[in-house]
């Protein structure tokens, strides 16, 4: 046993630099892989770039073993499960925060994009050529940067509108002083009205007129006014007149006395006008007057005396003065002479 022993040591270290060579050997090649193995790459977020030495060959490993976090809008240049080579360059832009308001809504966008434009058409906000946008859509995107959109939008609008109608005012005699009567009623006319509108954000901000065509013509409205002076008598109801005059009234009577004539002439108590004097209380009774101021033939209303025809001229009355006739003398006495107010009617 002693002697295998011995023969086993003997050949150990009869063989035992070859032993240390291949060792050394194997140890070298080791070396010069792993050596080889390893790759200087530069990763470069937001334009700083950081170099990783790494045996790693899958991005996702490089990442995570650099402690390299990718967000879900954060962009790189290469896929995650792409493999790497020294000298590789990898580069990733940082998603930022933008408040974009559109719509009538208010959102908070995160975004790796480069310029508001690239954000839009990622976030498929399409714009008309129309709308407004502030600021530029060429403004390259920061964070907390503020997007406002404004829709513009122009319509056409047709509108049928009323034309107001014009009212005409005539004087009418046949009506009292101040009276308004409706003698034609006015009607509106239409006209369509086109306009050029323009909105922003769904609120009207200017309207240009297009055309403006009448569709009806409207009615003219007529108005009579009452051109009848109206008084209200002593005796009841209204007199319309068209004058009044103040007048100095004496009487009269188909007496010798006032007319120079006796019983038995025919002429007694005919008038100038050839009508023979009466007096009616209750219609109408013969006045004498000058015909400059009162033509004959006029219908009267006297106050305190009543309803009355000129008929009648006398020698004494000339100007404002006028004779009023009475059945008998003791009218005529008792009338006497008063001034009064004289009423020209219609």
């Amino acid at each position: 046993m002693m002697k295998n022993v011995k023969n086993n040591i003997k050949d150990y270290f009869s063989n035992g630099p070859k032993t240390v060579f291949v060792v050394m050997l194997l140890v070298m090649c080791v070396t010069v892989t792993i050596f080889n193995m390893k790759k200087a790459i530069s990763v470069i977020v937001d334009g700083k770039a950081i170099q990783v030495i790494t045996l790693k060959s899958n991005v996702t490993e490089i990442l995570k073993s650099n402690n390299i976090a990718l967000g879900a809008k954060d962009q790189i240049t290469v896929s995650l499960d792409s493999k790497v080579k020294d000298g590789d360059k990898i580069y990733i832009k940082k998603a930022v925060n933008v408040k974009v308001e559109v719509d009538g809504k208010k959102y908070n966008i995160l975004t790796a994009e480069n310029t508001v434009e690239d954000m839009l058409k990622a976030e498929k906000i399409v714009l008309s050529g129309a709308d407004k946008i502030t600021p530029s859509k060429s403004k390259d995107l920061t964070s907390g940067l503020q997007v406002v959109i404004t829709r513009v939008n122009t319509k056409t609008l047709e509108e049928t509108k009323a034309v107001n109608f014009a009212t005409e005012t005539k004087n009418s005699d046949e009506l009292d002083k101040g009276v308004k009567k409706v003698v034609q009623k006015g009607k509106a006319g239409q006209k369509v009205i086109t306009s050029s509108v323009v909105y922003e954000n769904g609120k009207e901000i200017s309207r240009k007129l297009i055309s403006e065509k009448l569709k009806s013509e409207p009615v003219k409205q007529i108005v009579a006014l009452g051109t009848t002076n109206v008084y209200t008598a002593s005796r009841g109801g209204n007199v319309r007149y068209s004058r009044k005059l103040s007048v100095r009234a004496t009487a009269y009577t188909a007496d010798y006395s006032c007319t120079g004539k006796g019983p038995d002439d025919p002429a007694l108590g005919i008038t100038s006008t050839g009508v023979r004097a009466k007096r009616n209380a209750d219609g109408y009774s013969t006045i004498a007057v000058d015909p400059r101021v009162i033509p004959l033939g006029s219908k009267v209303y006297v106050d305190g005396y009543g309803y009355a025809i000129a008929e009648d001229i006398g020698g004494a009355i000339k100007g404002n003065h006028i004779d009023l006739y009475f059945d008998s003398s003791d009218e005529m006495w008792g009338w006497g002479a008063r001034n009064v107010s004289i009423y020209i009617m219609e």
